[in-house]
């Protein structure tokens, strides 16, 4: 196994020092800078498993620092370890930035803070599946499309028939990801309740470029060993990832049939158009709930259909 790797992140030349030889006195691997933007460019580079750093910088603040992570890297544990009291740390402009705050100045801070490094670390690692890079962004993707409405579910079902009967499989859905479960637009051919998210295919499906395609789930060495599938008596699987119009996966749309069978291209292909139709949907519906929310409220920049976000 890999070791740990820490970035440390303090201007200060002494209390760097210190926190990367607490640090490597844990077993990890420490790796002290002083500013901002080498710390950014480190982490742009990949291999980084958490990020501890200072807030005050010359070139920024540490919260600069933690956004740059939650945008390439979401799920890398940050420490916030300062001397600075919370309420004298501007967050107005980064509310999407969430991290675990250690006072340095307190006695045993630095033993403390490698404790935390590695309890962080081991909740990180039973996370019992893989996250996307931009995971953060994709929650929060998720959240602008209202997709409590009653009236969803069965505007897809046509859809979900459609593609059970064309495809000639047992059950055709729209699973949508969310933060720790999968929820289900429209089932046909079962009646699939929510699922904890690490029994899922389509947390592994939302990953993929383009359509995941498994002709025998228990010869795959992801989902051999996956109960709830057998339960659900799935044995090969096809999934098409629905992204949103900057490219987040929300979910997919999927085939699951309860013996092993192959996928040709021509299926893949006609199962990303569904997928697509799903997501223009679901963003024509976001547009027009934006666009009647904004003649109640009188913007007409919402009104005529767009929003500050979509002009140049």
């Amino acid at each position: 196994m890999s070791q740990t790797t820490v970035l440390c992140a303090d201007e200060d030349d002494a209390t760097r020092a210190e926190t990367v030889s607490a640090i490597s006195a844990a077993g990890m691997d420490a790796v002290g800078v002083s500013d901002v933007a080498t710390a950014t460019a480190r982490i742009e580079d990949g291999d980084i498993d958490c990020v501890v750093t200072e807030y005050d910088f010359s070139d920024g603040t540490g919260l600069d620092l933690l956004a740059t992570v939650r945008a390439t890297a979401p799920d890398t544990p940050c420490i916030l370890y300062t001397d600075r009291h919370p309420a004298d740390i501007e967050t107005d402009e980064f509310q999407g930035v969430v991290a675990e705050y250690l006072p340095k100045g307190s006695e045993g801070a630095a033993a403390r803070l490698a404790e935390l490094i590695e309890e962080m670390l081991t909740l990180r690692s039973q996370v019992g599946y893989p996250l996307p890079d931009d995971e953060d962004e994709r929650l929060a993707a998720l959240d602008r499309y209202d997709l409590a409405d009653e009236e969803i579910g069965p505007a897809f079902d046509r859809l979900t028939e459609l593609a059970r009967t064309h495809f000639e499989v047992d059950v055709a859905f729209i699973g949508i990801v969310g933060e720790h479960e999968e929820r289900f637009l429209s089932c046909r051919g079962d009646d699939y309740e929510q699922l904890d998210r690490e029994n899922t295919m389509c947390t592994h499906a939302i990953l993929e470029e383009d359509v995941m395609l498994v002709s025998d789930v228990q010869a795959d060495p992801r989902f051999e060993h996956n109960e709830a599938l057998d339960e659900l008596n799935i044995r090969s699987y096809a999934g098409a990832p629905m992204r949103t119009p900057d490219g987040a996966a929300i979910g997919s749309f999927c085939l699951t049939h309860d013996e092993p069978r192959t996928f040709s291209e021509a299926d893949a292909r006609y199962l990303r158009l569904l997928a697509d139709e799903v997501m223009d949907q679901l963003e024509l519906r976001r547009r027009l709930a934006e666009a009647e929310a904004g003649v109640e409220s009188g913007d007409e920049s919402v009104v005529a259909g767009t929003t500050t976000e979509d002009r140049p």
